[in-house]
């Protein structure tokens, strides 16, 4: 891999580019990115101008000849399958297993002899309940079938802005090495890693682990206060009536009534 691309990275699932936002400033520099939803794209585009490595496409469309050599490979990956506020058909549901394509490019990129040394997976904390952890150990072992050794962590985002919004991350990164597991119970449970992260890390030993320690979260000094706008009803930047009931759509009937 040449000196250019060791810190580069390709972006799927990309989104409106958030978390290519968090990987410039950490001194990466984007290579490619990709998503299916042109609405999405349009406001990329808006917020970072140029575009040219944006691809906007199904992920199983996609071809490996547009997929440059990088040291990075992202996937914040649809939830909507996996969502607690959701149907929870998993991986196999029609938004979800689009990380089945994902996988698939790896596997091309493999044979090609291009893996990306690491990868890092985003998602809701319900993927790692999903089907009864199913799901999360298949993602998991998928991964390791890669060459990949894999770690998992949950952070709040309410410990940088005053918004409560729990993620699951993965980095996976390649390596032969096997991590034997303490056995001493609840070894790995931190502020990163709760009860059912660690549980699971247990009592799965035949997952290729890599289990980081990693630093302390900072603690937010913003409150929501500080930061609410005072829009009129009529104000353009709410959501039109059509965008919120697709949202509502979107929610259980447990979470609807809650709402309501």
């Amino acid at each position: 891999m040449s000196e250019r691309s060791e810190k580069s990275f390709a972006e799927f699932f990309a989104g409106i580019g958030l978390m290519r936002i968090g990987l410039e400033n950490a001194g990466w520099r984007i290579a490619f990115a990709n998503d299916i939803d042109h609405d999405k794209w349009e406001m990329y585009r808006d917020h970072f101008g140029d575009t040219g490595e944006f691809i906007v496409e199904d992920i199983h469309k996609l071809k490996p000849s547009q997929i440059p050599t990088v040291g990075l490979a992202t996937a914040s990956f649809p939830c909507n399958d996996l969502s607690l506020a959701g149907a929870r058909h998993g991986l196999a549901g029609e938004q979800s297993s689009a990380f089945w394509g994902f996988v698939d490019i790896l596997k091309t990129m493999k044979r090609e002899r291009r893996l990306p040394p690491l990868v890092l997976l985003e998602n809701v904390t319900g993927f790692l309940a999903s089907h009864g952890g199913g799901d999360f150990e298949d993602a998991l072992l998928a991964l390791n079938d890669l060459g990949y050794a894999v770690d998992a962590f949950i952070i709040d985002a309410t410990r940088f802005v005053p918004q409560s919004r729990q993620r699951l991350f993965v980095v996976g990164g390649k390596t032969r090495e096997i991590m034997q597991l303490n056995d001493t119970p609840r070894f790995y449970e931190s502020e990163v890693r709760p009860p059912a992260l660690a549980s699971f890390i247990l009592m799965h030993p035949d997952i290729n682990w890599r289990v980081r320690e990693l630093p302390p979260l900072p603690h937010r000094k913003q409150r929501l206060a500080d930061i609410l706008e005072d829009l009129p009803p009529n104000h353009a930047m709410w959501w039109s009536r059509k965008r919120a009931e697709y949202m509502l759509n979107q929610m259980s009937p447990k979470h609807r009534a809650a709402l309501n």
